[in-house]
């Protein structure tokens, strides 16, 4: 190899780690895309009849955190609803138990996740436990097996867990607000939040959780409709509501991921143990 093909290949191999720093680390697509070509324009979307607004700023203002409207039918049946968010309540709504959610979860075919996905992520632990932690989405580790919390930051959340006697093995169910991995590990964004949510509240009512741990940001502000950031809704109790069930109430605490990235936060999380720890002896748990 030539001095001038060395050269080349190392700035190659440059340009991919540069690549996967930046957190692509999918590819998307077959063949590679032909940017040499003109770009189509885009299709023209209908204009929404006056005064309808969307429906992801009806959603985050339902007070509670749920579906649904105080007086009112679910959301997703709401005027405005998209078709897609429809068919992901009504196949929700049908789900009698979790291996029944399960399943209306893997046929359910409207959202392009699943085609980047390896694997439908479910939740692992004890269902009957009383007891559930939701976070925001599976990590690649996650995507691989087809379970929740089984990377590095869910080895650091069981081990935070072992410190106040807790186990997945015995007293507590883990699952996220999303289902499917999103490509190169992004943020949710809130229309897959919004799609999904469907999904994650009948998985609450089907559990029957006495006490709900909402991990991070994302998980936080999708479940208890807020805008305030993690920092200023951990550490405290709030109540989420779920449709024809009674709310729930969820600790919201700052993210595994987060505390591996930032060492200096973990006496929050610690201080976040302690008042669940509290709650549960309280309650005989």
């Amino acid at each position: 190899m030539t001095e001038m093909a060395q050269a080349e290949a190392a700035a190659l191999l440059a340009a991919l780690r540069l690549q996967l720093d930046w957190g692509a680390d999918e590819a998307l697509e077959a063949a590679p895309i032909d940017r040499t070509q003109p770009r189509l324009a885009p299709p023209t979307l209908p204009e929404a009849p006056a005064g309808s607004g969307s429906q992801s700023r009806r959603l985050a203002t339902a007070p509670g955190g749920g579906l649904r409207r105080a007086g009112g039918p679910p959301a997703a049946a709401e005027t405005g609803a998209t078709p897609l968010q429809q068919q992901a309540a009504a196949l929700a709504a049908e789900a009698d138990s979790l291996p029944a959610l399960r399943e209306a979860m893997a046929r359910f075919d409207g959202s392009p996740l699943r085609e980047t996905a390896t694997n439908l992520v479910f939740a692992d632990g004890v269902a009957e436990s009383g007891l559930m932690f939701i976070g925001e989405a599976p990590g690649a580790d996650e995507d691989r097996l087809g379970r929740p919390f089984v990377g590095v930051s869910g080895q650091l959340l069981d081990r935070m867990l072992a410190s106040i006697g807790l186990s997945r093995e015995r007293n507590f169910y883990i699952t996220n607000i999303l289902p499917f991995r999103p490509p190169g590990n992004r943020t949710p964004t809130d229309a897959e939040i919004l799609l999904f949510l469907p999904f994650l509240l009948r998985h609450i009512a089907l559990a029957r959780p006495r006490h709900l741990v909402l991990l991070g940001g994302v998980a936080a502000k999708g479940l208890l409709r807020s805008k305030e950031g993690i920092t200023r809704l951990r550490g405290r109790w709030h109540q989420v509501a779920v449709p024809e069930e009674a709310a729930r109430p969820a600790l919201a605490t700052l993210h595994p991921a987060y505390l591996l990235r930032t060492p200096g936060a973990k006496r929050d999380a610690w201080s976040d143990l302690l008042l669940l720890r509290q709650r549960l002896a309280e309650e005989g748990g």
